[in-house]
């Protein structure tokens, strides 16, 4: 078997790992989560999220490729045979849905940045977002046809994620981020310097940051702190695992995950920042009080974020280019990363070489990403990204945590593999991180999902985005939970299917 794919620096591996986990949530999801569940007291159990549950698993999932040298479901089937082969594959699989969304999304904020030039959006955003650029059709559940505004960028979306996964780990994946995260921060911080002189940041800053220390003694919010947490340390889908199994043997472990864990923490808090300080801007400038203009996901990036820029004294076109285009990096070396799974489980599987894994793996998640650029893209894309978040990634978690603690028993074998390497020692707390707080929260937050979806089924109200307003039962069951079915039924099919010969006979990896 051909020696496996490196990185080739200790820096490279930390910037893919950080690009993976800086993404769009960071920009658009943290502020609000933040905001709603307590302000400046949020960070107390944000904290502590990310120290028992989101580097913990970083580390587990960053030990498991680096010991087994393998994609995910590789990794696994290393692990403990067809077993476990199955986690790895319903990882990469919800990785497969993520990826043709996530790139329409990513495809918008191309056409913005190009917007921003001269605001081409005009003075109601809402309505150039849903009429001009979607074409939106009046129903969830209607396809329609494509939308050239939205296709065209697409592809040159999936151009460029072509370009740097064909060019391999080192010569692809590591050139591209050591090139766009650093861009991005810059960026980024241009952006976060203007919104705080802006008239007004202030009191959006002091919206974000007040705390509220009575929200501390509601369970919802710590939920909430491990839910972002786990959700945007791109964690439990297959992405850390075969990222680290491209490390070289001599790899600090512990040290790499605690600094991508902060690092994606730092963003998340600079974001938080630069977007309250603009959003205290608009509330200013509208004469209301915060929390009438505070949004997140699409709302924000795309109506709200139009809308300051709007209003902004002075080359308000070119902060809203650099907004954008931070949007644009962060979302493509998420995609990249997310991409890298299936290329190397489809490899890996079926001993196939890499450009040809790419053309399959890619050129699928490609195809099916067009039905996002249709008339019906937003209402689809928000059922399934819901959904297999939701009942996806959450679920993956929580399965393999218990099974690694509770079932196969690796815990120990992980941390003796860890400390071999690592300066920082794990011990009795990183066990008790993942083989009970982690497993406690993650099976609370699943009841209460489960709850709320099934039993709340017919109280969905009527709006144009936005987890189910307006949306019929049919198109909820059909659109959200056949996603989650497709995954799991992929990962049974793919793990029923035989390895190809040779592929698991190989000394780069240690035997238990």
């Amino acid at each position: 078997m051909a020696q496996r794919s490196q990185w080739g620096t200790r820096a490279g591996f930390i910037m893919a790992a950080v690009g993976s986990a800086v993404g769009l949530g960071n920009i658009w999801r943290f502020p609000y989560v933040a905001y709603e569940n307590g302000g400046g007291a949020f960070f107390i159990p944000y904290l502590f999220a990310l120290l028992t549950a989101g580097i913990p698993i970083l580390i587990m999932e960053f030990t498991i490729g680096h010991k087994y040298r393998g994609s995910a479901p590789l990794s696994f089937f290393r692990m403990n045979g067809k077993k476990a082969e199955w986690i790895g594959w319903w990882g990469v699989f919800v990785s497969f849905v993520i990826a043709t969304y996530y790139s329409v999304i990513i495809a918008w904020a191309m056409k913005y940045t190009i917007y921003s030039l001269n605001l081409t959006w005009g003075a109601d955003p809402e309505s150039f977002l849903f009429g001009s650029v979607l074409n939106l059709a009046d129903n969830p559940g209607d396809v329609g046809g494509y939308v050239p505004g939205v296709l065209l960028p697409l592809l040159l979306v999936w151009g460029v994620a072509f370009i740097i996964l064909f060019a391999g780990v080192k010569k692809g994946i590591e050139l591209a981020n050591r090139i766009f995260i650093p861009t991005l921060i810059v960026v980024f911080l241009i952006v976060v310097i203007r919104a705080v002189t802006l008239d007004g940041a202030m009191i959006g800053l002091d919206a974000f940051f007040k705390p509220d220390l009575s929200k501390l003694a509601n369970p919802t919010v710590w939920v909430a702190a491990y839910g972002h947490i786990f959700f945007s340390l791109s964690i439990a889908f297959a992405i850390m695992i075969t990222y680290s199994s491209y490390l070289p043997k001599k790899s600090d472990i512990t040290n790499n995950a605690f600094i991508t864990g902060f690092a994606n923490s730092g963003f998340e808090l600079l974001a938080g920042i630069g977007v309250f300080a603009a959003l205290g801007f608009m509330a200013t400038q509208a004469n209301v009080p915060v929390d009438e203009v505070v949004s997140a996901g699409v709302g924000l990036a795309f109506v709200v974020f139009p809308a300051i820029i709007n209003e902004m004294p002075g080359m308000n076109g070119i902060f809203g280019v650099l907004f954008f285009l931070s949007l644009v990096l962060a979302g493509i070396t998420s995609l990249v990363s997310i991409c890298e799974t299936f290329i190397a489980g489809i490899s890996d599987k079926f001993n196939v070489s890499r450009n040809k894994a790419v053309t399959v793996g890619v050129g699928a998640a490609a195809i099916v990403s067009t039905l996002f650029a249709t008339r019906g893209g937003l209402y689809f894309l928000d059922v399934a990204d819901y959904f297999i978040n939701q009942f996806g990634v959450a679920a993956i978690g929580l399965v393999e945590v218990i099974l690694i603690a509770w079932v196969f028993r690796k815990l120990g074998v992980f941390e003796s593999h860890a400390n071999k390497v690592s300066d920082i020692q794990l011990g009795a707390w990183w066990k008790i991180c993942l083989g009970v707080i982690t497993p406690l929260v993650l099976g609370y937050m699943m009841f209460g999902l489960l709850r709320t979806n099934f039993m709340k089924l017919h109280e969905y109200e009527s709006g144009k985005f936005g987890n189910y307003e307006g949306y019929s039962d049919t198109f909820i069951l059909f659109g959200g939970w056949s996603v989650v079915l497709f995954a799991i039924v992929m990962a049974v099919l793919f793990t029923i299917m035989k390895w190809k010969p040779n592929q698991l006979e190989t000394s780069d990896y240690e035997e238990d």
